[in-house]
This record gives structure tokens, sequence and C-alpha cells, in this order.
């Protein structure tokens, strides 16, 4: 069912992974770009208007309006299950834990006598949030998205989720319920890329965002890189991603199930163990096969995920190559299943997030650890981080300089100006006094 790399021997390179040697979706984020274009067009063009004619298009049901009405969300508040709320609750509170520590407080440098520099933190004015639906209910995103968005100060937030057929076109229940608990009144039925358009150009309902966050699938992915620019993003987070780099002390029942419960979310889920260990690979092979026998989703999520180009079993020789191709990868969750786990994770480079050891699966991260789920895919863990209150906080630098300050450095001013043949730039120093600029010392 799933697929082996072998990578031992003289089949590793030489000069280093390729991240084409490791499994990848056939449908990647570039080749969905075309896809959403035109629909993110429409959207900027007839507004509501467009985002009712996908809703029946993609998800099947016809709706009036778009936004959620208040009476909905508290109806959902209301009847949501006991066990439910007492879990969201404690995902907020742990969450809350962990982003409250991630504020960032306003920082100034006194460069000479009399001049100053601070970095000031601002929040974002206002923000999308955009969480899953269709295949699965996510109102653990919808934690992940407001709290870092709460605790870095946003003013305004907005929230979209796919419209359901099952539930009158609102967005599921637990969704809404997870709403009303945060506080958040404004939440639209509105799914994939046109939902980012929906946030990126505004309608009738909705204001333009400065930024949208949050996973979803390989549309939302690719039309939250299609409109970067106008909108701020997280990353692009798309279909998930595991990856799990383990020995021969790894136990295949704990790394089966955990291959297994990330994907279980859809069918291009990618689930990827690396391993110098062939007994552990044959052992998970035979566990994987157990375990589905006993697991719901199997034929149309898991059995095709797994078995999907994007998954695989990598064998290396060793850890140290081991932590090459999980580096090359890059994940979006990186289990380290190793002896010394702790050391090993320290020496990764490239993750969303690592979780270290037999008793910190993903699942525990995607609800409950403190930490966040909205991750970078598709290899962008390379060069981004998952969602956190820094992802809604801009560094302004302040410049603060006296008249002395500046007399005393603007001859280095003049100078680097006329070495860039921007004369101009300095005469607006040399404008400031009545005296001819000394030379800087």
């Amino acid at each position: 069912m799933i697929s082996r790399i072998d990578l031992r021997g003289a089949a590793f390179p030489e000069g280093g992974i390729d991240r084409d040697l490791l499994p990848r979706a056939e449908l990647d984020v570039e080749a969905a770009l075309e896809k959403v274009r035109p629909i993110c067009e429409d959207v900027r063009h007839r507004g509501t208007a467009a985002l009712i004619d996908y809703a029946h298009r993609f998800d099947g049901v016809a709706i009036e309006r778009v936004r959620v009405p208040a009476e909905a969300l508290e109806r959902a508040l209301a009847e949501l299950d006991p066990a439910v709320r007492a879990a969201l609750e404690e995902s907020i509170r742990r969450a809350r834990l962990v982003h409250r520590d991630q504020r960032r407080t306003d920082h100034t440098t006194q460069v000479v006598p009399g001049g100053t520099v601070t970095e000031r933190w601002v929040p974002v004015e206002r923000v999308g949030l955009y969480v899953p639906g269709g295949r699965s209910v996510y109102p653990s995103s919808v934690v992940m998205n407001v709290v870092p968005a709460q605790e870095a100060g946003v003013g305004s937030m907005a929230v979209a989720s796919p419209p359901q057929a099952e539930f009158g076109g609102l967005p599921h229940p637990t969704i809404l319920a997870a709403c009303a608990l945060l506080g958040v009144d404004e939440v639209y039925a509105a799914g994939g890329a046109q939902a980012v358009a929906m946030f990126a150009y505004g309608t009738e309902d909705c204001r333009p965002v400065a930024m949208v966050t949050g996973p979803g699938n390989i549309f939302v992915a690719a039309a939250k890189r299609l409109l970067k620019g106008r909108i701020g993003i997280d990353a692009e987070a798309g279909p998930t991603e595991i990856a799990i780099l383990a020995d021969a002390t790894a136990d295949p029942v704990h790394v089966a199930a955990d291959l297994i419960s990330q994907a279980e979310h859809d069918p291009l889920a990618a689930s990827v163990l690396v391993t110098d260990s062939e007994e552990l690979a044959a052992a998970v092979e035979k566990e994987l096969d157990v375990q589905l026998e006993a697991t719901k989703h199997v034929e149309d999520r898991i059995r095709p995920a797994l078995s999907g180009r994007q998954s695989g079993i990598v064998l290396v020789d060793g850890l140290e190559q081991g932590l090459a191709v999980v580096d090359a990868y890059a994940a979006e969750h990186l289990e380290i299943q190793t002896e010394d786990a702790a050391a090993v994770a320290a020496r990764v480079r490239n993750a969303g997030a690592i979780f270290v050891g037999a008793y910190a699966p993903v699942s525990l991260g995607d609800y409950a650890a403190g930490s966040n789920h909205v991750l970078p895919t598709g290899g962008c863990a390379c060069h981004s981080s998952g969602l956190s209150v820094q992802s809604f906080l801009r560094g302004i630098h302040v410049v603060d300089y006296s008249r002395q300050a500046l007399a005393e450095i603007a001859g280095h001013v003049v100078t680097l100006a006329e070495a860039e043949d921007l004369p101009a730039h300095g005469a607006a120093v040399k404008a400031r006094f009545d005296w001819k600029v000394p030379p800087s010392k």
C-alpha cells in the first residue's frame, strides 16, 4: 500500500538531497494557480453574488446570504455538547498560555547621545481567518487562528468556513460554537479560493482585510499565493503532512498510528517514514494493514493518501542521512522517534513543528499541546514558520535624532549619498544646517 524509496548505499546523493527524490503530491500549489485565478477575479468583480454561486457549484448548497447571523452563533454555542465545550475551553486555555508568552515589547536602542531607534510592535488592523470544512469539521482551527490574533491585539477579525448542506448552508455548528466561545461574531459561510478572494477584495458584506491566515486544501493555498502582496499571509498551509524520523527503538504500533492519523485528513495528505531500520519499515507496513481494519475513512481518505505518491517509507543508512532527508523534506509535522530523541530533534533545521519522543504525537499538537497547528506545508517550512502571535505583528522602526546627533553623522550620510549618485539625499541633510556640513570623524 505505501511505497518505498531506498536511498541506502550508492543511491544516496553525494551532493545532498534533491527534493524531487522525496514523496510529493502530484498536484502542487503552482499547478493549482490557474484553477483559482478566474475564481478570485470573479469574486473581485461580482462579490457576494459570486460567493453564492460558488457555494452552489462547489459545496452543493443554495444560500441566500454569506454572513452568518448572530443568532446562529448563539444557538450553536447553547447546543454544543458539554464534553466538546470542555475540551475546547482547555485547548483555548493552553493555547493562550503559549501564545501570550510570544508577545513582544517595544525596545529602544540609544545609538548615540540624542539618537535613538525604537522598534515598535503594532498588530495588523484586520485579519481574515480561514477554517477548513468539507470532509471534516475543524473547531480546533478556529482556536489556532483566533487565539494568537487576539493575543497580538488584532482589533478586527472575521472567520470564513465552507457552507454545509446538512446545516442549512451554514458552516458546521461546532465551528460556529467555537467562534462564539472566543467572542468572534463576524463569520462567513464561504470556502476555498473564493473565501480568500472575499477577504482580499472585500464584498458588500465583508470589508477587505490586511492578512489572511489558516490551513486549507490545495486551492486555498494557491489563492493565498496568488493574492499575496494584496494581502499578507501566514504560509501556504495546504494538505497536511507528517514525517517521522525513526530508528529501531521506535514502536511500529505508534508509528503506524501516527501515519494513519494524518492520512485521514485528505486523500492528498502526506505520510512519510524515514528510517535506517528495514525491520521497523516492515513492521510498520504490517501494522498499517492491521490498524486499517479498525479505522474509519479508509477507502475515501486514508488508503488513497497512504498509497499516493506524496506518501512513502524512505530507507537510509543512518541517522545523519535521516536528518538530511527530513531537512530536505521540511515537513509540516515532524516526529522524532529515535534513541535520545531530544538531542536528535535539536539538530533539525526545517520543520513546521517538531514532536519529540513516543509521547508527543502530532494529534496532541493538533488539539491541546498549546502549540499552533497552522503550519507551513509543501516544503515551505524551510523558509516559513507556523502561525503565532508574531504572525500578526509588524515591527516599525521609530527614528528620533536631535540636531547635534544628526550633525555628528551628517558627513557620512552625504558621502554615501554621493557615492550612490543620489545628491538630493545629501542635500536633504545639508538643508537642516546653516553651515557647511563638517566631515564625520
